[in-house]
């Protein structure tokens, strides 16, 4: 296993963290956990140096870290930092801080976090537990000895990204969204960079867009990766480009199978800042192409569209609807339409009035009106 420093803290982690978010389950439900099996993968993962553990408090529909509990027994918890988190969208007053924090304590049988992140932080929800006083109290429950570090999860764009980072000094980790399609999205690249500049550790999600990236490619994809001088999975190449880059401190996979695990593991055990040559990050730029040729909407997210008079989102809608047909993940972007970028119904594809400004303003001459109305018929989940 290869290891990088953490950030600023005087600690190596693995290349390679455990994220128990998609444990293999029993019969389709995500509170069954298969726990012989899962257990099985996550100490192998651990006996080969994994030292890095991530669940949170809705995972696996709120059993991921009672699970946790059960499988760092017999000595494991002893060889691994153990990272939760916050659920942010949860709170709504100073009281549910402690309420959430003791119930995360019971469920992982601890006395102590190594690190506790605030979960999922957008503009909003970042504004909402700070003016709660959620730094205060994180300080109050370090000072006690609650938890070891504060760091953070992340959902919203690079500004509102770089506003948390200078909010707070005394950040341990950032977590964020990272892989070779989303360079630009959400804190992307530049929030890589800006907080690894800072001193914080930062943690990789989704390096493999949650699996999209390396099973059931489509066609065009798969005869670009066939022209690769050396054969590797679309798994180890995807990896290897979040490890190709220094500021990566950890690339969080969450690995459902025995198979997954001894694959990350050795090619975790290959990986290296800067080892990728110049024909390889070439081959992954001709793969990135060939993903964005398959979206319908030829959308820049040059952002000429925005502020739209009604206030709806377009540059997001357009893109959730472009992910959808590209990664043929119907149900990852009505999630995110509904959910995680924190849409507002006032802001979403069907408040579109025609007024026409956007069509005037797209450098791209797309027929934004008529695209809105085909995204929200797609993205919209059935009640």
């Amino acid at each position: 296993m290869k290891y990088r420093r953490f950030g600023k803290l005087d600690w190596e982690v693995s290349v390679l963290g455990f994220g128990l978010m998609r444990l293999p389950v029993i019969d389709g439900k995500k509170r069954n956990i298969n726990e012989p099996e899962a257990t099985r993968m996550v100490r192998y993962a651990i006996d080969h140096g994994v030292n890095y553990l991530d669940t949170g408090y809705p995972y696996h529909e709120g059993y991921s870290e009672g699970f946790a509990s059960r499988v760092l027994k017999d000595g494991y918890r002893e060889k691994v930092k153990l990272a939760t988190k916050l659920p942010t969208w949860l709170v709504e007053s100073t009281q549910d801080f402690d309420r959430y924090f003791n119930e995360q304590l019971k469920r992982l049988q601890t006395k102590k976090i190594d690190f506790y992140l605030l979960h999922g932080l957008n503009a909003k929800r970042w504004s909402k537990v700070r003016d709660l006083g959620v730094l205060h109290w994180a300080e109050d429950k370090m000072a006690k000895g609650g938890f070891e570090h504060l760091g953070f999860s992340f959902h919203d764009d690079y500004e509102v990204f770089k506003g948390i980072a200078d909010d707070y000094d005394n950040w341990a980790l950032a977590q964020i969204q990272y892989n070779y399609m989303d360079v630009d999205f959400q804190a992307g690249r530049r929030g890589l960079e800006y907080a690894a500049g800072k001193g914080l550790a930062v943690i990789v999600m989704e390096p493999l867009r949650g699996g999209r990236l390396a099973e059931e490619l489509p066609a065009p994809v798969t005869r670009v990766w066939e022209t690769a001088p050396q054969r590797r999975t679309p798994a180890e190449w995807g990896l290897l480009w979040v490890w190709n880059q220094p500021e990566v401190s950890v690339a969080l996979s969450g690995m459902s199978t025995m198979e997954q695990v001894k694959e990350n593991i050795a090619t975790a055990d290959i990986s290296a800042p800067n080892r990728l040559t110049p024909d390889e990050l070439s081959l992954i730029e001709r793969v990135r192409e060939a993903y964005n040729r398959l979206s319908p909407i030829p959308c820049t997210g040059c952002g000429y569209c925005i502020p739209c008079p009604n206030g709806v989102e377009i540059p997001t809608i357009l893109r959730l609807y472009n992910e959808a047909v590209m990664y043929d993940d119907l149900q990852t972007a009505q999630f995110r339409y509904q959910n995680l970028n924190n849409l507002k119904e006032e802001q979403r594809a069907d408040q579109c009035l025609e007024c026409g400004e956007c069509l005037e303003a797209c450098p791209q001459e797309i027929p934004i009106p008529e695209w809105l109305k085909k995204a929200h018929a797609l993205l919209k989940q059935k009640d």
